[in-house]
């Protein structure tokens, strides 16, 4: 049983949420000592659970979306203090992708311990830039950095596949050169995906259902203009009034994934470098990466974190 969480908040996530009631109400019943760090500023999540770590927290808990899961994350790397998830941001990708409750009570009865266990996962690393999910080159990033928050407020992940059919109208197509684990390859496509979960949000969306956060290893992922048209049929599913309306089990035909997925090209790597002509833009969990230089090189931290998930 959980004894102590340190709780840190992103208090532009969640919208009216009534968080400090939730957690209070749940961690009294389940005899839970717990305090509160807010962040203001980027780099505040790592550096609370640093001083978590060193304060004696059992858990550290994150409250927000995936950006401020993975900067808590980068400051609990390396050490044995678990991170428990608290879903408050528009994706919550990481959450789906570990099967964690997206309701803040229930969220919060995982971090007490209550019918929860310790995992471990991987992480990856860019430069000085620590990732859960992806780095994204080209089409995904550009998708986030265009996905107006208006909409984000209003239709939560539905916003980015917004953004993103509005960037299939005329994708940018670039030159890849990778070196995957030693070997070189060159493709051409639209966007150049290095992935260590699949999980895209949605129902029934995954890059691919043989990506894992727990093999220690990555997902190199270029989906080639040959996948367009499958791409636009997939998001104009989506955006049929029935899936905004209720998002059902599967959000797209399982054939147009499937074609889509037949068309990408795909290996797996531990240790990556990354040359794209002409640039694009880059984003990893969500952030933009403002300047890059070529090659970007990314590798795996196999079982680099300790995380709190559902028995």
């Amino acid at each position: 049983m959980t004894k102590k969480v340190q709780v840190i908040i992103n208090p532009a996530a969640g919208g009216d949420t009534p968080i400090l009631n939730v957690l209070n109400t749940v961690f009294l019943e389940n005899g839970v000592e717990w305090d509160v760090s807010i962040t203001h500023k980027a780099g505040d999540a790592r550096q609370a659970a640093r001083q978590a770590v060193q304060g004696g927290a059992d858990v550290v808990a994150a409250y927000g979306g995936d950006g401020t899961v993975t900067e808590a994350a980068n400051g609990l790397r390396g050490t044995e203090i678990p991170l428990a998830i608290l879903p408050g941001g528009t994706a919550n990708v990481l959450a789906r992708e570990l099967n964690i409750p997206l309701g803040l009570a229930d969220a919060a009865r995982l971090a007490s311990g209550v019918e929860s266990k310790i995992d471990r996962i991987d992480l990856g690393q860019m430069g000085e830039h620590i990732f859960l999910l992806r780095v994204g080159i080209g089409f995904e990033a550009a998708m986030v950095e265009q996905a107006d928050r208006s909409l984000k407020e209003n239709f939560g992940v539905l916003a980015y596949w917004w953004s993103a059919l509005k960037n299939l109208r005329d994708p940018a197509i670039a030159r890849y050169r990778l070196l995957l684990d030693g070997q070189e390859t060159e493709c051409s496509g639209f966007a150049c995906t290095i992935a260590n979960s699949g999980n895209l949000g949605l129902p029934g969306l995954q890059l691919s259902t043989t990506i894992s956060v727990r093999d220690g290893l990555l997902d190199v992922i270029v989906v080639e203009e040959a996948s367009l048209r499958s791409l636009t049929e997939v998001l104009g599913q989506i955006f049929s009034k029935q899936a905004i309306a209720a998002p059902p089990e599967d959000a797209a035909d399982q054939s147009y994934l499937d074609q889509i997925q037949s068309s990408l090209r795909h290996w797996q790597a531990k240790e990556i470098s990354v040359w794209v002509e002409p640039a694009q833009v880059i984003q990893y969990d969500g952030e933009i990466l403002e300047s890059a230089k070529m090659p970007l090189k990314i590798s795996v931290l196999p079982q680099a974190l300790s995380v709190v998930v559902p028995i």
